[in-house]
């Protein structure tokens, strides 16, 4: 069956279509099957069976203005294949919607084996599913995206293995072309308030920013240098030359984040596929221990990850490679929309201060509704 994907660069006017016009996309057991691959690619969380990676193989690529995929100047029968497509690819989910109880049993638990110092920090997410009797256009959401997020990386990905997904995400797996690369290091979390709603970080062409009072916490400041830590010992198993800036304030939405930079070159003999092997996933998504928090995850949290909080993005080493993770996430099937956020928990985490920001991170997708 074919598949396709819709993004639109950060800071960019055009968006991009790439579709696969026959056939499934290929599916790979692991991230380290990508080196030397080129295509579109959606991971999910935890690669298994059912979750696999998939490759879609860009038989057609376009190029536009986000808004002329509904205003009619899009080659007709083109706009008919893509919409075809979203139609088979809206079943039934498998994933369930978790209310405040489900999260409030998983933030006890979660954050007891923190305590018990099982874990320095772990992710919890949870989806929320908003019924609704009659859909919204999925490209006129999308269009919408692009309009309200212009910072972030907004994409729309349709293929039979693992539906339908629009998402609105600021954070960079993996970027680069020529040799040169570049990954950051995303964590914690604020919600703008009326008078900071000038600040704009990193400014848009053409803007600046006329507010820089935000101030941060110990716990955000402290869950993002776990994951800088942890990134930069990554690198150094498989890159060169790496330059670290920040952290930073960055804006993404309504929401603020501390960030930092990693710039680095490859070493010899080191593909893309092994370095996405190293970084993915980072601990911004899942926790530290690594590997021991995604085992938790995968065994304790009340709905499945899925694709949320994987990554999706063109894969080009002979050109422009762009990896976003999947954040801000919402899946589109056929009994309304599922709603994905995620927060990382330390041993000072509170319950409500936690699924407010969930809540507000919901917002993101929440209002193209």
């Amino acid at each position: 069956m074919p598949a396709f994907a819709i993004y639109r660069l950060p800071y960019e006017q055009s968006c991009h279509l790439v579709m696969q016009k026959e056939g499934e996309p290929e599916e790979l057991s692991s991230v380290g099957m990508l080196n030397s691959r080129d295509g579109f690619v959606v991971a999910p969380f935890a690669v298994d069976r059912q979750h696999p990676v998939l490759l879609l193989q860009p038989d057609v690529t376009e190029s536009f203005l986000p808004e002329r995929l509904i205003d009619g100047s899009v080659d007709t029968q083109l706009i008919c294949k893509v919409e075809e497509i979203l139609a088979d690819c809206q079943g039934r989910a498998r994933a369930k919607g978790g209310s405040f109880t489900h999260y409030s049993i998983d933030f006890a638990n979660f954050h007891a084996h923190i305590l018990e110092g099982e874990f320095s920090k772990i992710v919890l997410a949870r989806c929320a599913r908003q019924q609704t009797k009659k859909h919204k256009n999925v490209l006129t959401q999308f269009v919408e995206a692009c309009k309200r997020y212009p910072r972030m990386y907004v994409a729309l990905v349709a293929a039979h293995r693992c539906g339908t997904w629009l998402m609105a995400t600021p954070e960079v797996l993996l970027r680069g072309k020529e040799g040169m690369w570049t990954t950051m290091a995303l964590a914690g979390t604020m919600t703008l308030g009326d008078e900071q709603k000038g600040f704009d970080e990193p400014p848009m062409p053409g803007h600046h920013s006329d507010d820089k009072t935000i101030m941060w916490s110990v716990k955000n400041i402290q869950e993002q240098r776990f994951v800088s830590t942890y990134i930069m010992e990554c690198l150094e198993q498989v890159a060169g030359q790496i330059e670290e800036k920040g952290p930073y304030t960055m804006r993404a939405g309504h929401l603020v984040h501390l960030q930092s930079d990693f710039h680095f070159s490859l070493v010899d003999k080191c593909g893309i596929g092994q370095l996405l092997h190293v970084l993915y996933p980072t601990p911004a998504v899942c926790g530290l221990p690594k590997r021991a928090a995604i085992d938790f995850i995968l065994a304790n949290e009340f709905a499945p990850r899925e694709y949320y909080s994987g990554f999706v993005g063109m894969l080009q080493p002979e050109g422009a490679t762009d990896l976003f993770v999947a954040l801000r996430c919402m899946r589109i099937d056929e009994d309304g929309y599922l709603l994905y956020a995620g927060g990382g928990l330390l041993a000072d985490s509170d319950l409500m201060t936690e699924w407010t920001e969930t809540e507000s991170k919901m917002d993101t997708m929440r209002c193209l509704l």
